[in-house]
């Protein structure tokens, strides 16, 4: 097997790895070090526990004004948009706004503008369902310019983004819950993310009903982008089976398995990654 270089970053209140298979070590670290600061630079715009981050300023907006949003911004709150309709509101950037007003604050996106429009309410933004996955996702685009096609990233744990396999295996071998899961698969070009109680307790708000999620203890969603499968993972802590169901059969890309002590289902078109 090629070698492995391992590194460790720490932003968006998260430990985030990157292991780059099949280079230079000096290399890769220049990789890495380049990698990790498009990261420091999505968390000085997307976490709202910064005061001036762009996610900061949108919470100060009334309704009927607008701000001019950074690309990062903008492609992150419109696959957020995204994944809401998909989800049919169970996943939302303003969940956690339920527990300050009394209905969800509503927005859009300007497209030509390049602009969000503050509809009503108070737009507090929470991207952390989201917001990880989304920074895996623009690593990746760094980790291409520099000609790495051979890595794993992982968020906190919980967020996965698979690209080609160290050479000579077809993938890198990740478990479903902690890392002496049984239950490993072969991750190539793929993300996985995991949702659940065990660390936060009930932190996942219905984004519908203001109420903490109840109907499982841990999820796991596959997608082709990391944004997406934070997200889905996230909406399937909260919809019954039947929900997932009919989320699932509009997006053929997207899977979910369900584990409910010894009983684990899969839900969805795409098959499993296979055994790693």
């Amino acid at each position: 097997m090629s070698d492995i270089h391992v590194f460790n970053h720490h932003a968006m209140a998260t430990h985030f790895q990157l292991r780059v298979a099949g280079e230079e070590k000096k290399y890769a670290a220049g990789t890495a070090q380049a990698a990790f600061a498009v990261v420091d630079h999505l968390e000085t715009l997307l976490s709202r526990f910064r005061a001036n981050s762009e996610i900061s300023q949108i919470a100060q907006l009334t309704p009927g004004e607008t701000l001019r949003l950074a690309e990062p911004v903008f492609a992150c709150l419109e696959t957020a948009q995204r994944v809401e309709s998909a989800t049919n509101g169970a996943f939302s950037v303003t969940a956690a706004a339920l527990k300050t007003q009394p209905a969800k604050p509503q927005w859009s996106l300007l497209k030509e503008e390049f602009s969000i429009l503050c509809e009503s309410g108070r737009l507090e933004f929470d991207l952390g369902a989201i917001g990880k996955g989304f920074a895996l996702d623009r690593m990746t685009e760094i980790l291409r310019d520099w000609d790495c096609p051979a890595y794993l990233l992982v968020a906190g744990g919980s967020s996965i983004l698979a690209g080609n396999g160290p050479a000579p295996t077809a993938g890198w071998s990740c478990g479903l819950g902690d890392d002496n899961s049984p239950q490993r698969y072969s991750l190539q070009n793929i993300s996985l993310s995991g949702s659940g109680l065990a660390v936060q307790g009930a932190h996942i708000l219905d984004p519908r009903t203001g109420a903490p999620a109840a109907l499982r203890n841990r999820v796991w969603a596959i997608a082709n982008t990391a944004a997406e499968s934070d997200a889905l993972s996230t909406a399937a802590m909260i919809l019954n089976e039947a929900e997932i169901r009919e989320v699932l059969e509009n997006d053929a890309s997207w899977l979910v398995v369900l584990n409910d002590g010894a009983n684990w289902r899969t839900l969805g078109a795409r098959p499993l990654p296979p055994p790693g």
